[in-house]
């Protein structure tokens, strides 16, 4: 028999990685009093295998509202950056000097240009982006090696120290009253007169409203509260060096230098299953891409690796949605929770306590991976 956690929030929020923790913040600024509850540290946490971009060129390929959604929340990194340094002293080391993409070869430059060319296109032309040749990357980055033929720029994109993020979360939230439960595994969930109740090891939380922010545990809480959530791992690895001399002040695609002087290289993408595990080859090839672009790196030492699971619906675009068949319970799933996560405090957050939904925001529901949907798509 389990005991029940004693007081009832406003919102209940299953997950306290970046997206959770995002959500809970943002609802605590709307006065909501929130209980989030999290695994165990054995939990899968995409958040510890997070590259700390906030970026934006090259999305929405897919799907043109994912464009505007990306570049909405990094221009809302700012208010969140700053209201959390506010609130918890913690400087998240946000920078948005713009980000560069890469390109080793003429046809990969003009393959890049053209994708970059039919978002904006799609965009109504509002997609900001340059192409670099050689000469003018080179000037920018003086560091790079000469394989590099150009590149793509934008003004959009940025990066964050992913861990002070979550660190400034968790005491920003705890500060507005957010209670936060630890290795609490959510396995069941019931919806009942007035809410809903969530069934842990030892405890049941009850809630009227209910947020599953529980990364890849959202496939199988979704259908329990009338929600599709049809997420799957995929494998990401990163190499981290020792501290070096400032070299680097932009975000690329897959090397960045920290704000404390190491280097990230970057990151893979994996359908491996559950397997969280580092591979040597994997590795091997992420650093000498990296080094491809900067040979200066080809001498640093290698401080650390990491592998984790991150979380990708079937297309890769986040899943938001509430239960039409059980209001009041929702779903926030994405793989991009530092670029995201302004969207998530700021927007998606007052949705969640009872506002309007975003605009495009109905464009990432779960209904689109029904076989109803499949079926009405191959007859357009």
């Amino acid at each position: 028999m389990t005991n029940e956690a004693s007081g009832t929030p406003d919102v209940l929020v299953i997950g306290g990685g970046l997206v959770g923790s995002a959500l809970a913040y943002g609802l605590a600024t709307q006065g909501r009093r929130v209980t989030v509850v999290d695994g165990d540290d054995n939990a899968l946490r995409a958040s510890r295998g997070n590259f700390g971009l906030v970026w934006v060129q090259g999305k929405g390929l897919k799907l043109t509202p994912y464009a505007r959604w990306s570049r909405g929340s990094a221009e809302r990194w700012p208010t969140l950056a700053a209201a959390l340094a506010n609130e918890t002293g913690i400087d998240v080391a946000l920078r948005q000097p713009g980000g560069f993409y890469f390109c080793f070869s003429d046809d990969e430059l003009a393959a890049r240009e053209r994708q970059l060319a039919t978002l904006r296109e799609a965009l109504g032309g509002d997609y900001p982006f340059r192409m670099l040749d050689a000469r003018e990357v080179h000037e920018r980055i003086p560091a790079l090696g000469p394989e590099v033929v150009g590149a793509s720029y934008s003004p959009m994109d940025g990066h964050v120290n992913p861990l002070k993020l979550l660190r400034a979360l968790h005491t920003a939230m705890r500060a507005r009253g957010v209670a936060l439960i630890n290795g609490e595994q959510i396995a069941r969930i019931a919806p009942e007169a007035g809410g809903f109740v969530a069934h842990g090891r030892s405890r049941t939380f009850r809630a009227p409203r209910i947020v599953l922010a529980a990364g890849l545990g959202n496939r199988s809480l979704a259908p329990q509260v009338g929600l599709h959530a049809p997420v799957a791992p995929n494998r990401g690895q990163v190499l981290v060096s020792e501290r070096v001399a400032p070299f680097l002040d932009y975000p690329t695609h897959n090397v960045r230098q920290t704000d404390e002087g190491t280097v990230q290289f970057g990151d893979s993408l994996e359908d491996v299953g559950f397997n969280d595990q580092t591979t040597t080859d994997v590795l091997s090839a992420i650093a000498r891409r990296g080094v491809r672009a900067f040979p200066q790196l080809a001498q640093v030492r290698l401080v650390r690796m990491w592998a984790a699971l991150r979380v990708y619906s079937p297309d890769g675009l986040p899943i938001y949605d509430e239960s039409a068949r059980h209001p009041g319970a929702f779903v926030v799933t994405c793989h991009s929770g530092v670029t995201l996560a302004a969207a998530h405090a700021l927007r998606v957050a007052p949705w969640i306590a009872g506002g309007l939904p975003p605009e495009d925001v109905a464009a990432f529901s779960g209904a689109r991976f029904t076989a109803d949907a499949a079926g009405a798509a191959s007859h357009s």
